[in-house]
């Protein structure tokens, strides 16, 4: 039977993952605080419809790095995706290419990066965390290229691997913590400005900066010729106790002066969370968990059938918003409220505790 819902994707997806897996999916460092934010801040905003709009049709395409989105939607960097299903980042891969999107593949999961494009070639984004020193990542942003990908993402909110206590609980150590184990990560705290500097001036390849949180630092990206900024909190996996990442979204769209796109992820679950964003100014959308949970249910398939229902659920938010066109969405949209759902990493979902 074929998904109708999201709510039966992630019910699935239960079903089928063992709990170090499940938990390793939706928990959250420390006290989950960050993580349950995400939820929160989403929840806190409200549409202001307006009415009597021709929406006999709907536009939500647009692209990205010259590659045209179906939908302004992402498939976020999943380190140890193959976690979830044993085709691990090339089913990602191929929902990707079949529904029309960009996949971010993850520099911790499998396949490897120079495997899946021979596996799955198309355009698609390089998330790459420092495992060695310059001359190491410069070699690993050369193949990259040399492989076809048409972005280069680097994380900045791994500094340290964070405590996630639904792990150490069980004594479970994810595939891509026992990575985070290994001398080499150490490099990831030797990242600097000058790192940045260095990247913009040797390739010549698209540029994101993923961790993004707050308007100094996008200011800073755009001074130095990033080509794109990601506003996240690794989906409150990190530092404990941030901001939600939509309400950190405005000031960092504002910092950036529409010099430079700026993406979003963080607690994203329905087509009406990413109206939302696109509202306060991302250009697109990362969905992590949501992808996890889509590739645990069904594979490829799975993921496919997850970014459907997303765009049938943009674009009736939008015809119902009185928008036409993605172009048009506006912060006039919204307005803060106080949310009536008590957040937690799929509040998104009611229906799941009432056993449908």
């Amino acid at each position: 039977m074929a998904f109708l819902t999201l709510q039966e994707i992630v019910a699935r997806a239960e079903r089928k993952l063992d709990r170090n897996n499940w938990d390793y999916l939706i928990g959250g460092s420390d006290t989950e605080s960050a993580l349950k934010r995400n939820r929160y801040g989403l929840d806190s905003w409200a549409f202001r419809p307006r009415i009597l709009k021709d929406v006999s049709t709907v536009q939500a395409e647009t692209e990205l790095f010259g590659s045209r989105l179906r939908i302004p939607v992402l498939l976020a960097p999943i380190g140890s995706i193959q976690a979830f299903n044993p085709e691990g980042a090339a089913a990602v891969a191929a929902a990707a290419r079949d529904f029309g999107t960009l996949q971010i593949l993850s520099s911790t999961c499998l396949p490897n990066f120079e495997d899946l494009a021979v596996q799955v070639p198309g355009p698609r984004i390089y998330q790459l965390y420092l495992m060695g020193d310059h001359d190491w990542m410069d070699d690993i942003i050369a193949r990259a290229i040399e492989a076809g990908y048409t972005g280069l993402c680097l994380t900045a909110d791994t500094q340290v691997y964070s405590r996630r206590e639904r792990d150490i609980l069980k004594r479970h150590v994810p595939s891509s913590g026992r990575q985070v184990g290994v001398s080499g990560f150490s490099h990831q705290a030797t990242m600097t400005w000058d790192t940045v500097a260095h990247v913009k001036d040797k390739f010549d390849i698209p540029l994101i900066i993923k961790g993004v949180a707050v308007a100094e630092d996008a200011a800073r990206c755009a001074e130095l010729g990033v080509d794109c900024v990601y506003v996240s909190n690794h989906g409150g996996r990190q530092l404990d106790h941030t901001r939600a990442c939509i309400d950190a979204l405005p000031e960092v769209v504002a910092a950036v002066e529409g010099a430079l796109p700026v993406l979003v992820d963080g607690g994203f679950m329905r087509g009406a969370d990413v109206v939302k964003a696109l509202c306060l100014g991302a250009a697109a959308v990362g969905v992590g968990r949501l992808e996890a949970l889509a590739i645990a249910a069904d594979g490829a398939a799975g993921v496919q059938r997850m970014l459907e229902l997303l765009e049938n659920e943009i674009q009736i938010t939008m015809g119902l918003l009185g928008m036409r066109d993605i172009k048009d969405l506006n912060p006039g949209l919204l307005e803060r409220v106080t949310p009536m759902i008590e957040p937690h990493a799929l509040s998104a979902f009611p229906h799941l505790a009432e056993g449908y």
